[in-house]
């Protein structure tokens, strides 16, 4: 049974939700742990397990390709398979409903757009497509892992022949440029933003709920655990994601039925 507490952060909630007209939803790997697929931060996550390959090592280093590929082929298998959970599903609904004007996600498994969010910023790409890195070239993600399990070798692009990989920001790479200049401009509009999921750590995703803040943005923090950004929010709210989107939602639908 939730607490008095509890139910009054949600009540908060649910008046900004419903009184904000832009609000951005910022989620990060936690967003996606109930969907099965690891946290790359947890102690038995990615990075935990396997040697990070930088950028520049891969472009340079056919054997750090190689292990690139090798990596990527292990997690797609579970990637491949996951699907939407709750959150997603709940997250989908609002904006639906007109209370969410985008979402912008550090995770790469496209399981918001899935989920039927539209309009999505992907700011470290996506792992279902693959791309060349010489020219305009892509493909779907599973063709070209079965390629490499196929022929035990790094594919090359069906166009030039260039150096291929996940559509994604590797370590070292560069962001891309106009998907940050659209997370900023976004952001110019937010009333309110919602971190969900992310343990606000990595930059520059860490401070993108305060980007071009302005005194009367509301930023409020979702997520199991405490962050280091939790003193710098307007509100906290800490659970499993799933049960507390579920009461959240809830709560959403008694104001928006009372309208």
């Amino acid at each position: 049974m939730n607490s008095d507490k509890s139910i009054d952060l949600y009540r908060l909630f649910t008046s900004h939700i419903c009184e904000s007209k832009f609000t951005v939803v910022l989620t990060g790997a936690g967003m996606s742990t109930e969907s099965g697929i690891p946290d790359f931060r947890s102690p038995n996550g990615v990075w935990a397990t396997n040697r990070q390959v930088y950028f520049d090592e891969f472009v340079s280093d056919r054997e750090a390709r190689y292990e690139y590929w090798r990596q990527k082929s292990v997690a797609h298998r579970e990637f491949a398979s996951s699907v939407p959970n709750i959150g997603h599903r709940i997250i989908a609904k609002w904006q639906q409903d007109g209370l969410i004007s985008r979402v912008i996600t550090q995770n790469i498994d496209g399981l918001h757009q899935q989920a039927g969010c539209e309009d999505v910023i992907e700011i470290h790409g996506t792992a279902r497509r693959v791309a060349c890195l010489s020219c305009d070239w892509s493909e779907d993600a599973e063709i070209m892992v079965h390629r490499f399990l196929a022929d035990d070798k790094c594919p090359k692009c069906d166009e030039c022949g260039g150096i291929t990989k996940h559509a994604t920001i590797s370590f070292g790479q560069q962001l891309n440029e106009a998907v940050m200049q659209d997370t900023i401009d976004t952001l110019r509009k937010a009333e309110l933003v919602i971190a969900m999921g992310t343990s606000l750590v990595v930059e520059p995703a860490a401070s993108i709920p305060w980007i071009n803040n302005n005194p009367n943005r509301t930023v409020v923090i979702v997520n199991r655990d405490e962050t280091g950004k939790d003193h710098l929010a307007d509100m906290v709210i800490n659970g499993e994601l799933g049960a507390t989107l579920t009461e959240l939602d809830k709560e959403v639908e008694r104001a928006l039925k009372a309208d």
